[in-house]
């Protein structure tokens, strides 16, 4: 395998021929039996590795009746707790700033990113240059599966924070030859500059979240500017669902005449583009030599078979700072087994990450995951740009309420026939009905980052309920 060694070392002068599909042909067209075996002898190596290096991890594994030597196989790997987000949290709040899964001496520490804290306490990633080095590698590697070259000019439409998103795609396009324009997103007034500056550059590849693409095509129309004509020829997405999502990625696609890529899984696993696809549709390879991808029942915490629904649990391969294994993921896939058919033998999740088990909620019980919402309302004719899923109580019974911007110059057909036509497809998929309700276009904020749809107000009712205020 090319460069497979522990730790990672990477040849900085190598670039494959621009014409060669993949960045390494072994590595990712190999038996996946053959590259299993590689994996179980790194995830030993790295478990012996974090054994040394980490109370966090030494502890965790000495509780649960555990030592690396355990480990003889992927299925007894398997046996491994999972460790949960907020326990890096609170790990960091007692060893402060890196927590003590960190593996190397903190002075080794060169670069900083980290979640929002929006959630809770926010987590620190502190990333040695060998890892930065290894994470643009890996990016590289994906993009070049996507057709990103040398010649492109990659620009980033995301905000260039402590979010790992917009570093991790500016890292990868500049390790491949690629021209970045980290022109990030996030102000107001930004989306024509961004879109002035695109077209001035003559920028090929953009990089954002898939509800940017669509604000960026709203801008463009409101300002006279075709998106069609701006030169774009690729544009890829991470950090919410969409780009696996049909309707949304032909949105995506009819507006910028582009092709449409996905990637993606979580700021904690960096390199998270491990989760990206090369072939202009949707779903994405889960790239298991960078990191190793399983798609666990949520309860046992077990490898499901492929044709099956799950939630991701990701150990990294090539991190020696804060290694992550068995990082459980609180998302929603499905996946399917390696096929040599699509080009490259790794598992592959067909629609992507559609969601998150704790975006799910119940309605009569019912589950509905707001993706499937998204999908229905956003591919009907008619469909005015935005909507908002509004989960109420207002009497003993939830209700659900999809308010939805209504366009009738982008439709024949009348207003309450599209009312009508809109919740019979959400009952017949959701299994329970919904009430839909118009509103004119251009009513509900546009986003330059993840979009925010759901709106749960049960809580205020039960509070209401309970004499609260």
């Amino acid at each position: 395998m090319e460069c497979w060694g522990w730790p990672p070392s990477y040849d900085p002068d190598y670039r494959p021929p621009a014409t060669q599909e993949h960045w390494f042909p072994i590595r990712e067209t190999m038996d996946p039996e053959q590259r299993d075996e590689a994996i179980l002898a790194r995830i030993q190596q790295l478990m012996a590795y974090a054994w040394e290096r980490a109370p966090f991890y030494r502890r965790k594994w000495t509780e649960a009746g555990l030592e690396p030597g355990d480990i003889t196989s992927l299925e007894l790997f398997e046996q491994v707790p999972v460790v949960k987000k907020e326990e890096l949290r609170e790990d960091q709040a007692a060893n402060e700033p890196y927590g003590s899964y960190l593996c190397i001496d903190p002075v080794e520490v060169t670069h900083i990113k980290g979640t929002s804290g929006t959630t809770g306490r926010p987590t620190a990633f502190g990333i040695s240059q060998r890892d930065w080095v290894a994470v643009a590698n890996a990016h590289a590697r994906v993009m070049w599966g996507m057709g990103i070259r040398p010649e492109d000019v990659v620009l980033i439409g995301s905000p260039l924070t402590q979010y790992w998103g917009s570093w991790g795609a500016y890292s990868g396009a500049e390790r491949l030859g690629a021209a970045v324009f980290p022109f990030g997103a996030g102000f107001a007034g930004q989306s024509l500059r961004t879109l002035q500056w695109m077209r001035q550059m003559s920028a090929t590849v953009f990089y954002g979240t898939p509800s940017y693409a669509l604000r960026l095509a709203e801008v463009a129309v409101e300002n006279g500017i075709d998106p069609r004509g701006l030169g774009l020829r690729k544009m890829f997405f991470s950090g919410e669902p969409g780009a696996s999502v049909p309707a949304i990625r032909q949105r995506i696609i009819d507006a910028f005449d582009v092709e449409v890529y996905d990637s993606g899984s979580m700021g904690e696993v960096a390199p998270w583009m491990h989760l990206g696809a090369s072939d202009n549709a949707p779903g994405v390879f889960a790239w298991q030599d960078l990191v190793y991808t399983e798609v666990c029942d949520p309860q046992t915490m077990r490898r499901v078979p492929y044709g099956s629904e799950g939630t991701p649990v990701y150990t990294t391969l090539e991190r020696t700072s804060q290694p992550m294994i068995r990082l459980l993921s609180n998302d929603l896939t499905s996946w399917e087994a390696p096929d040599k058919a699509r080009g490259r033998t790794y598992p592959f999740l067909p629609k992507g990450i559609y969601g998150r088990l704790d975006d799910m909620f119940q309605i009569r019980g019912e589950n509905v995951h707001p993706n499937a919402i998204d999908e229905i309302v956003m591919s009907a004719e008619g469909y005015g740009g935005e909507h908002r899923i509004i989960i109420t109580r207002e009497t003993a019974m939830d209700e659900l309420v999809v308010q939805c911007e209504f366009d009738a110059q982008k439709t024949s057909v009348a207003e309450d026939v599209w009312i009508k036509k809109v919740g019979d497809d959400l009952r017949n998929v959701l299994g329970v009905g919904a009430k839909v309700v118009t509103v004119p276009p251009a009513t509900f904020e546009r986003t330059e980052f993840k979009a925010r749809r759901v709106i749960d107000d049960r809580n205020l009712f039960e509070s209401l309920d309970r004499g609260q205020t």
